[in-house]
């Protein structure tokens, strides 16, 4: 429940809407019994045979509470849906706000279904805590007791059982059912997180599959996670029949209780017959309020299992340091010392006491096989990724201390895998530069070879209708229209392009970059003798380090790679 106490508070702050809901649902919920309890005080009366007046007068008073029964119920659902929407809004708003600076990490934690069934689903899953969960009690102990304290001055032992009635249908039962209730919805949100992670794969992945022959595995794999929810949810739904069948049967029984004891007070004389009908309707009618409390169980425990899905994603990001500022407008030195990095939940470090230093303006290249830690390396530079053991500077600042927005605006990145959004060509380079001209856009296409496309071609999800090297050559553009970042950091920017075409994007990235300083991330060992200096990255930890010229002279790990390449090239050329 703790989970549910800032939504709590949140829900509190449209106190207007609240107070306006609660008030119109007592005068629906007042007005109605009213209305039949005057309609049975009615027919006792008219079976008398009184003044015609008389009846009028109570015929009038029937009618009053008729409407305003009628009024009542429309402001209550008017009032109370729109606090439920101001909340919705606002925690759709809360969530954003608390998951945008832990973005970076949370990504790497959470499976990207679980993640969208956590801030869809369970974001819409507590629009049930004021209408289903807050509002209903407090309306029906509101009617119960103006209901109760009016029935006292008639019968003292009817206003008994209808407190008993309302202990029970109000703490008792629902109490009882919330606890039975509780592990099975655990269940479910999990197997629903599951499923939508399960099927989200399966999705992303089906043309992988579908050539591998395993889609038959994969589906079955999604059938069983459906029928192990479609099951969880009959369960659910069996409680939540039993909730109700049991507050309706305990309603009724008290009503029966009511009319019993009411009958034996006619009998005894100690209460007018007149009245009998009366304290009758009156019993039948408060408990229709009751309706709503059979399934607070359900919404209580699932809108406390969604709060808490919800905290675990966008918990308080660890206290962020004193920001210092940062223009980046000219070519920064970076200095990383001793810095090691683990992933969460793993055991093996991605990088073991990395140094190195790069100057202002200089080319650096980091290379080594796939998996030896040096898109890591880049990722902590980008602070995706925070680092605990060790120091990077900036101009001899903490990159801790750097704003994140203010350091990114300074940086051009291609990383390995570069994304793209569904629209057209034109709008996928404005991500990189709003306010580029359409002149720009297309020189920048034209200088990447994509002048076979035009700015109004359709992207689709992924980039999914072009091809490997004209999306590496779409993010290059993008690159190309960022004419003011002074660091470059490329991870593999031209991995998917031919030998001759990777040579000339090459070149036109570091002539665009000769200002700055640029992060040269590749397994391929072409292009780089003009780097200023070269790191050799293996097993997370930099092994070799020197110039071009440095390493070839050295009999070590760089030069073995070098003369494997070309032993690669020569086999490849002469077939």
């Amino acid at each position: 429940m703790k989970a549910l106490m800032p939504y709590v508070k949140m829900m509190f702050v449209e106190k207007k809407d609240i107070f306006l809901s609660i008030f119109a649902g007592f005068m629906a919920g007042i007005t109605a019994v009213g209305l039949f309890s005057a309609s049975g005080y009615l027919i006792s009366q008219a079976a008398l045979t009184p003044p015609i007046a008389t009846l009028m007068v109570i015929v009038a008073i029937v009618k009053l509470l008729g409407i305003t029964s009628a009024i009542s119920r429309y402001g209550e659902r008017y009032f109370s849906h729109q606090a439920t929407f101001t909340l919705l809004s606002n925690i759709r708003l809360r969530v954003y706000e608390k998951l945008e600076p832990v973005s970076s990490k949370i990504l790497h934690h959470y499976r990207s279904g679980d993640l969208l069934s956590r801030i869809v689903g369970d974001v819409d899953s507590l629009q049930n805590l004021l209408l289903r969960v807050v509002y209903p009690p407090v309306v029906m102990v509101s009617v119960f007791l103006a209901t109760i304290a009016f029935t006292s001055i008639f019968s003292v032992g009817t206003a008994v059982l209808l407190f008993i009635g309302l202990l029970a249908t109000l703490l008792i039962i629902p109490t009882a059912f919330y606890v039975g209730h509780r592990a099975m919805n655990h269940h479910i949100r999990e197997t629903r997180g599951n499923l939508s992670s399960t099927f989200t794969e399966y999705v992303y992945g089906f043309r992988e599959l579908t050539i591998h022959q395993a889609t038959d595995e994969r589906q079955e794999q999604v059938l069983a996670d459906i029928r192990t929810y479609e099951k969880q949810k009959q369960q659910s739904q069996a409680i939540h029949m039993w909730s109700d069948a049991t507050v309706h049967f305990f309603s009724l029984f008290v009503s029966v209780a009511v009319l019993a004891y009411a009958g034996l007070q006619v009998v005894d004389g100690n209460l007018a017959g007149i009245l009998l009908a009366m304290l009758l309707m009156i019993s039948l009618t408060v408990f229709e309020q009751v309706t709503p409390m059979a399934l607070l169980p359900y919404h209580l425990q699932e809108s406390a299992h969604s709060a808490k899905r919800l905290e675990a994603i966008t918990a308080e990001p660890m206290e962020q340091p004193e920001h210092v500022d940062y223009n980046g407008q000219t070519a920064p030195d970076l200095s990383l010392q001793h810095v090691t990095f683990t992933f969460d939940g793993e055991q093996r470090p991605a990088l073991q006491d990395v140094s190195f230093y790069v100057k202002p303006g200089s080319k650096t290249a980091i290379i080594g096989a796939s998996g030896s830690g040096k898109s890591t390396i880049a990722h902590l530079i980008l602070k995706s990724f925070p680092y605990s053991k060790g120091s990077i500077t900036v101009n001899g600042t903490e990159l801790k201390h750097i704003d994140e927005k203010k350091w990114w605006k300074t940086i051009n990145m291609s990383l390995q895998s570069n994304h793209f959004f569904v629209g057209t060509l034109e709008e996928n380079l404005r991500t990189a530069n709003e306010n580029a001209s359409v002149e720009e856009m297309a020189r920048a296409l034209q200088q990447v070879e994509l002048s076979h496309l035009q700015l109004g071609d359709r992207v689709d999800e992924k980039g999914a209708n072009l091809s490997g090297g004209e999306k590496q050559r779409l993010a290059i553009a993008r690159l190309l229209l960022r004419r003011h970042a002074t660091l470059w950091i490329l991870d593999e920017p031209t991995s998917s392009l031919d030998a001759l075409t990777e040579e000339r994007m090459l070149q036109l990235l570091f002539n665009q970059a000769k200002d700055a300083t640029v992060l040269f991330i590749s397994h391929r060992l072409t292009g780089l003798e003009d780097m200023d200096q070269i790191l050799v990255v293996d097993q997370g930890k930099i092994i070799e380090t020197g110039t071009y010229e440095q390493l070839m002279e050295q009999n070590g790990y760089f030069r073995r790679m070098k003369e494997l390449e070309r032993e690669l090239f020569a086999i490849e050329k002469s077939t």
